[in-house]
């Protein structure tokens, strides 16, 4: 399942659709980002994107990390719009018949969500704003998956 939307989520509502969707799996892991206020440096942050483009990317990076983990069932949500601090972006849920599937697709789901999602994100504050981009340590997470990226 995964869904892009500009409304907010409750992470407890998708754990436990994620967990009826997997009623045999012996596991599920799940993460949620949020936007971080940076000590006062952040008060939101926009993300921008391409309906179609961005869905289609991140099917892609889910189909891939299916292939590689066999879960049970999964579940990708992905904020779009302003955001203020403390709100959530993203929830990566997996559910699979061991733990340690479990947390390493979900690991895989968000080092590649992380880095080639498309979206376009400003952060705003007190300071002004500036885009950003996948930083050297996100990159390097990434790359211990290999896939030819």
């Amino acid at each position: 399942m995964i869904r892009v939307q500009a409304e907010p989520f409750q992470p407890d509502a998708e754990l436990a659709d994620l967990l009826a969707r997997a009623p045999g799996a012996g596991a599920a892991v799940f993460f949620v980002g949020q936007v971080r206020g940076e000590a006062g440096a952040v008060s939101t942050l926009t993300l921008d994107h391409y309906p179609a483009f961005t869905e289609r990317g991140i099917s892609t990076i889910v189909a891939a990390g299916e292939e590689r983990f066999g879960w049970s069932a999964v579940s990708v949500i992905h904020r779009h719009g302003r955001l203020e601090a403390g709100e959530a972006i993203v929830f990566v849920g997996v559910a699979a018949s061991h733990r340690r599937a479990a947390f390493e697709a979900a690991d895989y789901l968000m080092d590649r969500l992380k880095t080639e999602a498309p979206f376009w994100k400003r952060e705003d504050g007190p300071a002004g704003n500036r885009w950003i981009e996948p930083s050297e340590a996100d990159r390097a997470d990434r790359a211990r998956w290999g896939d030819g990226i």
